[in-house]
């Protein structure tokens, strides 16, 4: 017998390395977590993938989301902004209830875009799961915010936890 794959989804767009780090941690943390736990229900998968590969339809196949990106000028990259917009209307009234989890990643503050993304996952009629994730790199010169970034360890560490937590809650039929 076929049971139905659950998945968690993990949509992220990065201009500096920062973000793809955060969302490459999450993701791992989801696989080891499900690896780890012998008990884990079978055919749960992870998918992280660039917000630009991410359609409606794939939003619809997911049963639970971690959404990535880095804040720019005080609001969500326009990438990720983009990918809301875009899936919205293939969504709307398909994903009620979901689970998802947010990580930002910002040079000083990333409150802006963790309340945009908390209003359009509001839209979504998701279900937050844990307080946003936001990661200062504390980039704030012209050449500094330009410049490839390297997240601390503790920081991909809280994001890997916070893949392996979303994983596991699916596992146990949480979400």
């Amino acid at each position: 017998m076929n049971l139905p794959t659950r998945s968690l989804l993990i949509a992220w767009h990065s201009r500096t390395g920062a973000s793809r780090q955060l969302a490459a941690a999450a993701a791992r943390g989801a696989r080891h977590s499900l690896r780890r736990d012998e008990a884990s229900e079978p055919g749960i998968r992870v998918d992280c993938v660039h917000a630009r590969g991410v359609d409606a339809q794939r939003v619809c196949a997911a049963s639970a989301y971690i959404f990535v990106g880095p804040e720019n000028l005080g609001s969500l990259s326009g990438v990720m902004k983009e990918f809301f917009d875009r899936t919205y209307y293939g969504v709307i009234d398909r994903v009620e209830g979901r689970a998802y989890a947010l990580i930002i990643a910002a040079g000083s503050d990333g409150q802006g875009a963790a309340r945009q993304v908390t209003r359009i996952a509001t839209g979504w009629r998701l279900k937050p799961v844990a307080e946003p994730m936001v990661v200062i790199t504390r980039a704030q010169t012209a050449q500094a915010i330009l410049a490839p970034k390297t997240v601390a360890a503790a920081d991909l560490e809280r994001a890997g936890d916070l893949g392996a937590a979303l994983a596991q809650g699916l596992s146990m039929g949480i979400y």
